[in-house]
């Protein structure tokens, strides 16, 4: 599992992995009271479509205009002017990416259907993570908590960073299926009060229709064999300070500035790669399934790791360090290479670990 994240105390931007959570048992009466909540909520995300497609892979994609969007139900973005294009884009040590990227729909906005909804433990945390309040960026993933498991890098040697760029491949991942997906998750406040997945709280603007925020990807990596990979970049645009989303080299959308906290005028502190199971099973596999010391072809990697600074430019981060309190069941290791395009990577992931076995906690 892979994510890419720009972090700050107060503020985060996100590439995560989607978690499986699971419906709790309830009365008759609350069950109906329940059920129209449940429509409230699917009423709010899936908007009066302008069109209806049906992507092979199951899923129903609803397209709407870009005004009505869910982005706009948020209350400080009433009067928001959309920015179709950031002002500038960071210049780095790498080439673009030259493969494009490819959605399942496409081969022939994603619609959140009631089985979504209903896989929440509660309406209140439909599209939401279970997480413990923090003061230290990282002091979320030193322990095992809430079901989140962690197998991460972070940059250590800046204070402030303004995005980040990673090359990340893709092995098949848990969404209520076994489908790789493209998803997003943020919060506006590191985790205290706020947070969700893809657009079930109203903040991200797309601009782009032709990507699906939780749409499946296509191809995928298979073990031994053929790896495919795609480039993320999140930054902050030098104008405007919205953030934005780049995928393989796409404007897909951005987080306006002014939905988060200390986003809103500065920048991040601290910058993790890496993978996170949010599972209530430890026996959930994390990215391939299998521990990084297998190397190219087995085990996920992210490479060409880079952070955008004060200039827009992205450089290799100064200093990475590592976190992963169940190495016998999910790991982490770093490397880098000034000779080839890999420039700083790591590899990370695991099979989890049995029920009921004894697991020591670094």
């Amino acid at each position: 599992m892979a994510a890419a994240r720009t972090w700050s105390r107060r503020g985060l931007v996100a590439l995560l992995l989607l978690a499986m959570i699971f419906p709790s048992l309830l009365s008759p009466s609350d069950a109906t009271s329940t059920y129209l909540r449940r429509r409230q909520v699917l009423k709010r995300l899936n908007k009066p479509p302008l069109a209806t497609i049906q992507s092979p892979d199951g899923d129903i994609i609803d397209c709407v205009h870009i005004s009505r969007q869910p982005a706009f139900d948020h209350p400080l973005l009433k009067d928001h002017t959309i920015q179709m294009q950031p002002s500038s884009q960071p210049s780095g040590l790498y080439g673009e990416a030259t493969r494009s990227f490819t959605q399942t729909w496409n081969q022939n906005g994603e619609k959140t259907n009631e089985e979504d909804v209903m896989r929440a433990t509660s309406l209140t945390t439909f599209g939401k993570k279970t997480h413990d309040r923090s003061p230290h960026p990282h002091s979320h993933l030193a322990g095992v908590t809430s079901g989140h498991y962690y197998g991460v890098a972070y940059a250590t040697g800046d204070a402030n960073y303004y995005g980040t760029k990673v090359t990340i491949n893709v092995y098949p991942a848990m969404y209520g299926d076994d489908k790789t997906r493209l998803f997003i998750y943020w919060t506006r406040d590191a985790y205290n009060e706020t947070g969700c997945y893809n657009l079930a709280c109203s903040g991200f603007i797309q601009t782009n229709p032709q990507f699906v925020i939780g749409g499946s990807i296509s191809p995928v990596s298979t073990y031994g064999d053929t790896q495919y990979e795609y480039d993320y970049l999140v930054w902050k645009d030098p104008a405007g300070g919205n953030w934005w989303l780049q995928v393989q080299g796409n404007n897909v959308g951005y987080w306006p500035s002014s939905i988060f906290t200390l986003l809103q005028t500065g920048v991040a502190d601290s910058v993790e790669w890496g993978g996170e199971v949010d599972s209530p099973q430890i026996t959930t596999p994390m990215g391939s399934g299998h521990f990084p010391e297998e190397g190219f072809g087995k085990a996920t990697y992210s490479r060409a790791i880079q952070v955008v600074d004060s200039s827009n430019n992205l450089k290799p981060p100064n200093g990475v360090g590592l976190i992963a309190p169940l190495p016998s069941c999910y790991n982490v290791m770093t490397g880098s290479s000034s000779t080839t395009s890999w420039g700083t990577y790591i590899y990370y992931g695991g099979p989890g670990c049995p029920q009921n076995s004894e697991i020591e906690v670094m």
